[in-house]
């Protein structure tokens, strides 16, 4: 393998941590504003609930005042049809009825005052938590939005890396490109890493042969570790960069996982 297709697979690699890094931080951003939008969503909620409860304690106010209406209504035909009773039975009977019908009817006024004094403090109790989540809206919105807006800058630098990335593609040779791809396909972010000075490779530490070593740095193919599969490539110029770091290769792992859970 060349030192320039070398420096091609690598440089792939390079915008390839740096897409799965973006789309990382496009998915962090979700919890943040959710944490942000939380105490408005909150009141709003609780004030969804108490306007229910107050929509629902009016129709029970109407429902009581037409109960006692119609009972007003069925007092004054008893008190009627009392004046021209016949015998002392109807009269017990229309009396009995009567004084049954008056305490319905207190009852029922009874239950009225009961239900508007909680409508008036449901009420008192909505407006309350009206203006709680007026406050905490005017609050919320310019963080909310500062970081919608950061979340769009991030998903315009993932497209224009994703373009970069697939333009460069295009000038790689061919057969290396797709060994390469196959090895993330497999859901890892590290394909390419580079021989340490003992020989060793540079992502999963195992001892390279003494031959095998020789012609990853002197040969033309491409030439994968044994142990865990990623192209073998002789150190360079740019052996001691980021790419070639373990923690970042982890890192990028845990990255990668991370985004495609979240999208």
């Amino acid at each position: 393998m060349t030192d320039q297709r070398r420096k091609d697979l690598k440089e792939l690699q390079r915008l390839d941590l740096r897409i799965v890094e973006a789309k990382k931080r496009i998915v962090d951003f979700e919890p943040r504003i959710e944490e942000v939008e939380k105490p408005a969503l909150a009141l709003e909620s609780d004030l969804g609930t108490t306007r229910t409860r107050v929509q629902e304690m009016k129709l029970e106010e109407r429902r009581l005042e037409l109960a006692s209406e119609e009972k007003r209504t069925r007092r004054v035909k008893l008190e009627e049809r009392l004046g021209s009773v016949r015998n002392l039975r109807e009269e017990a009977a229309v009396s009995a009825e009567l004084e049954m019908v008056k305490r319905a009817t207190q009852n029922d006024e009874q239950e009225a005052l009961g239900l508007l004094d909680q409508l008036r403090k449901a009420e008192e109790r909505a407006a309350e938590l009206e203006a709680a989540y007026r406050g905490a809206s005017q609050l919320v919105e310019p963080q909310k939005q500062g970081l919608l807006e950061a979340r769009e800058q991030a998903r315009k630098e993932l497209q224009s890396l994703e373009a970069e990335r697939a333009e460069f593609a295009t000038s790689m040779n061919a057969g290396e490109l797709k060994t390469y791809d196959a090895i993330r396909a497999g859901g890892r972010t590290i394909a390419v890493a580079d021989l340490t000075e003992d020989g060793a490779c540079g992502h999963c530490y195992g001892i390279v042969p003494l031959q095998i070593q020789n012609e990853v740095r002197h040969g033309t193919s491409l030439i994968r570790c044994e142990a865990c599969g990623v192209i073998l490539s002789a150190p360079g110029a740019e052996a001691e960069t980021e790419v070639t770091r373990p923690q970042l290769a982890a890192e990028a792992d845990a990255a990668a996982v991370e985004a495609e859970a979240g999208a």
